[in-house]
């Protein structure tokens, strides 16, 4: 997918049918509505860390194709906000991690041109924070005003159920059979954030490879206790 002049690859398994919908159906579903073209501003979503709004940017990009763009502004903060020219041509933006530019004059100056820009083309603008747009640290008020008027929508965190089934569908998505005795003693076993879980189960993949082993629950003590 060409991203403009950003060298950046969306990641494979960041698609909306590997997403545990949850709890957030009715933002899914939006997003899903906005990446096959409806026409709408947007909307500003947000939640704790690993819950999964990297993911859903991807998705929505992945769904959309060139007609869109991810910016992720954590990673190309010290690029400067010239990275953001041009962005308007495409139809549909989305922006992570916007509170890591918050309060820095000219990035949100650049924000703020962007948005117009992005109004007046009757375009959409999607924007990832950890935190709800009047508590994001935007110093310049007409920025904050602007952001203001996106629907906002709150992702909320998998229970334990869903947390299994997630990992299940990951591992799916990587040609793994995850059985649910395994999956619990994973959850059981280490950090319980989604971020960690699936870097765990990335690491799992590749030695269960290199074992030629399947994920059976003595095989994965024996890789923790490696790791």
């Amino acid at each position: 997918m060409n991203q403009m002049a950003l060298p950046l690859r969306l990641a494979d398994h960041a698609v909306f049918e590997s997403f545990i919908s949850v709890g957030n159906e009715a933002l899914v579903a939006m997003l899903g509505d906005l990446a096959s073209g409806e026409a709408t501003p947007g909307c500003w979503l947000w939640g704790a860390a690993a819950v999964g709004k990297t993911h859903l940017l991807q998705a929505v990009c992945d769904r959309a194709g060139d007609r869109s763009v991810y910016v992720p502004l954590r990673m190309l903060v010290h690029a400067g906000p010239g990275i953001l020219h041009g962005l308007e041509s495409r139809d549909l933006i989305c922006l992570d991690d916007i509170e890591t530019v918050a309060g820095d004059a000219d990035w949100e100056g650049a924000l703020f041109e962007l948005c117009n820009q992005v109004s007046d083309a009757n375009r959409s603008m999607i924007v990832a924070a950890t935190m709800s747009p009047r508590e994001c640290p935007i110093a310049l008020p007409d920025l904050q005003s602007r952001l203001l008027r996106l629907p906002i929508f709150q992702i909320h965190p998998l229970g334990e159920r869903e947390r299994v089934l997630a990992l299940q569908l990951r591992a799916r998505h990587r040609g793994l059979d995850l059985p649910d005795d395994t999956a619990n003693y994973l959850l059981s076993r280490s950090r319980r954030d989604m971020a960690s879980l699936y870097d765990l189960l990335d690491k799992l993949d590749l030695e269960a490879l290199r074992a030629k082993r399947r994920l059976t629950i003595p095989f994965v003590k024996d890789v923790m206790q490696q790791g």
